[in-house]
């Protein structure tokens, strides 16, 4: 079986799916019988072909990339064009069973322009799913009709998570789609095996810096806690356009010496700050399958989020959801868990065993159980 995929994020650029679509070609380089190209980009100018294993191969345009976590509509539609005349190129070089896309816009366009030709897999992430992302309404309403062709002539949508669907379906209810969750790597992240002792509660969150993840919300729990005399530091992980934003806001409300915004963390450094930290804090809108929330879990961290798609398949006894969105209730939540230690160790046991249900093998698993269904 020979496939093409397409995802205009990859790492170094994007966030969790690009990081989920690496975690899902590490499955298929031991794959017998399956040949994959991969068509991406690459943050400079310059077109650039790396081979992952014997049998994928990576194929990156060159982009003008200004930042590797925020999209330019510019450098969207360079994308486009760029990897528009690579994807036929490959197209005419290659006989391929299937193709399958990250992202239903902008990735998905090229797809539905060959549909005719080839058939198509569109797995739906988040963003590109009509939702509450602040920055999108206007481009959700323009690009609406576009999405909805994409979608109508696939030959398969894949959400991450029930909730994703549940929000794919309030936008075009006539679509079928399944649901194919994240994974976690459990050997690379695991619960650290000494605890580190420290009078103070260590609070972690790791995302893309937008409007959708809600930070400030965050900062503002903290300055709540640490005005009533609780003994915490905050780390935020993750890079984008709102970090100088942020970061004047810390300083603002007095608060560097217990809130750390790290910026971009290198993958390899992550698992020990995971290890480090005693509860992962979240206040996003939207997700779609937070890979942050899934390695936070396999490094045996509580998480305490507020409401949203993609939370209520990740959360049993191993946390709690904020039903108020604000900076009091979520305060409120983490006090409990700083009062009560024997609930935290509890939970931070029950991460580690709901992290064991999600694995990149049983992902790849599902989705080669689709390819096949499909050709």
């Amino acid at each position: 079986m020979k496939i093409l995929m397409l995802n205009y994020e990859f790492p170094p650029i994007g966030g969790g799916a690009g990081q989920a679509h690496l975690c899902l070609l590490r499955q298929y380089a031991d794959a017998e019988n399956l040949h994959v190209d991969v068509l991406t980009s690459a943050p400079k100018p310059g077109d650039v072909t790396e081979p992952l294993s014997e049998t994928i191969t990576i194929y990156k345009v060159g982009l003008h990339k200004k930042q590797l976590h925020f999209w330019r509509k510019i450098e969207v539609l360079e994308w486009l064009v760029k990897a528009g005349l690579c994807y036929r190129m490959l197209l005419r070089k290659n006989e391929y069973d299937l193709v399958h896309a990250f992202f239903g816009f902008p990735t998905g366009w090229l797809c539905y322009r060959s549909a005719k030709q080839l058939p198509y897999i569109i797995s739906l992430r988040g963003s590109d799913v009509p939702g509450q992302h602040a920055r999108l309404q206007l481009d959700y309403k323009i690009l609406a009709p576009a999405f909805r062709a994409i979608w109508r002539n696939a030959a398969a949508l894949v959400a991450n998570s029930q909730g994703l669907k549940d929000r794919a379906l309030r936008f075009m209810p006539s679509v079928s789609i399944e649901v194919i969750p994240n994974g976690v790597d459990m050997n690379t992240f695991h619960p650290a095996e000494t605890g580190d002792q420290t009078d103070k509660l260590r609070l972690l969150t790791v995302g893309r810096l937008s409007v959708t993840k809600r930070v400030e919300m965050l900062i503002g729990a903290v300055e709540i806690l640490h005005k009533a005399g609780c003994k915490l530091n905050l780390t935020i992980a993750g890079g984008g356009q709102l970090e100088p934003q942020l970061k004047n806001l810390v300083r603002q409300k007095k608060l560097d010496a217990i809130i750390d915004i790290a910026g971009r963390v290198d993958p390899e450094k992550m698992p020990q700050m995971y290890r480090r930290s005693d509860i992962f804090v979240s206040a996003s809108m939207q997700e779609g399958m937070s890979n942050a929330m899934l390695e936070a879990m396999a490094s045996g961290l509580p998480l305490i989020v507020t409401r949203c798609e993609g939370v209520r398949e990740l959360i049993k006894d191993n946390g709690m959801i904020v039903e108020e969105a604000s900076a009091e209730a979520l305060a409120g939540a983490i006090s409990k868990l700083a009062e009560d230690r024997s609930s935290l160790i509890r939970m931070a046991d029950k991460a580690r065993t709901q992290a064991e249900q999600f694995t990149w093998r049983r992902n790849a698993q599902e989705y080669l159980a689709l390819y096949e269904r499909l050709t």
